[in-house]
C-alpha cells in the first residue's frame, strides 16, 4: 500500500525521521507493506485528483507552516471529500481545522495565526502554553471510532506545538461532522474525527515520535489498517 505525506520534508525534523519508522512497524504489524512517498506542498495540483487519488492513504505531517498552506489544505480536503483515509498530527491538525472552517462551514478568511496572524479569522492561535517538547494525558470521549481506534479512553501523548484551536471557535467543531473528541486534563481539544468518513483523523500531538522506541501508536496502525481496508474494496 503506498501513503502520501503532505508535508515539507526536512531530516532535522523528528516527526519527519519518526513516520517513516511508524508505518513500516504498522505494516509489519499488520503483515502489510507500506510505501510511503513524500508530497512537496510546493508540488501538490491545486486540483489534486491526477496525484492524490492513487495513495491509499493520505498523512498531513507536523513541520508547518507549510510551503505551501493552500494546496496543503487542497490535499486535506481531497481526503476529506473522496473517503481517502488520513491522519493529520501536529500541524496537520491545525490544517484540519482551517480546511473546514473554510470549506464546509463557509468561514472563507478562516486561517493560522502562524502564518498570517493579521487574518480576520483565526481558527488557529498561539496555545496559553506552549507545548513544544511536553507530554500530557489526553482523554478521549467514550463511544467515538477514536476512542476505538486508540484502544482505550485515555493515554499520555507527546506534543512538539506551539497553536491550537482558538477557543473562540471550539463551538464550530463540537456540532458538526468534524468533532472534539479527545482533550487534555484541562479541556483543550487534542483529537478531531469526522463522522462518516472511513478513518478521517487528526491529532494535535505526534503519534508518530513513539516509534522513537521500539513501539508503535495504535492510531498509526488503525489509519494503516483503513488503507489497507481501502486497497481491498477497490479490488472486490
Amino acid at each position: 500500500m503506498r501513503i502520501g505525506l503532505i508535508g515539507d520534508r526536512n531530516e532535522r525534523v523528528r516527526a519527519h525521521r519518526a513516520i517513516p519508522v511508524a508505518l513500516a512497524r504498522a505494516g509489519e504489524r499488520l503483515g502489510v507493506e507500506v510505501e510511503e512517498a513524500w508530497l512537496p506542498t510546493s508540488r501538490i495540483p491545486l486540483i489534486p485528483d491526477y496525484v492524490l487519488g492513487a495513495f491509499d492513504g493520505l498523512w498531513c505531517v507536523p513541520a508547518s507552516p507549510y510551503a505551501n498552506m493552500e494546496r496543503a489544505l487542497a490535499a486535506i480536503q481531497f481526503a476529506r471529500e473522496n473517503g481517502t483515509p488520513f491522519l493529520g498530527t501536529c500541524g496537520g491538525f491545525q490544517h484540519v481545522l482551517i480546511e473546514y472552517a473554510r470549506n464546509v462551514a463557509g468561514l472563507e478568511d478562516a486561517d493560522h495565526a502562524e502564518s498570517n496572524p493579521d487574518a480576520t479569522v483565526l481558527i488557529v492561535t498561539p496555545l496559553a502554553c506552549s507545548l513544544a517538547g511536553k507530554s500530557g494525558r489526553v482523554t478521549i470521549d467514550p463511544g467515538t471510532r477514536a476512542a476505538d481506534w486508540y484502544g482505550g479512553l485515555e493515554g499520555t501523548e507527546e506534543y512538539v506545538c506551539s497553536y491550537g484551536l482558538n477557543p473562540e471557535h471550539w463551538e464550530l467543531f463540537e456540532k458538526g461532522p468534524l468533532k472534539i473528541v479527545g482533550r487534555d486534563d484541562d479541556g483543550d481539544p487534542r483529537i478531531v474525527e469526522l463522522a462518516g468518513h472511513p478513518f478521517f483523523v487528526a491529532t494535535l500531538f505526534q503519534p508518530e515520535l513513539r516509534s522513537e522506541g521500539d513501539g508503535v501508536h495504535p492510531l498509526v496502525v488503525a489509519f494503516v489498517k483503513a488503507g489497507s481496508a481501502s486497497i481491498s474494496r477497490s479490488r472486490a
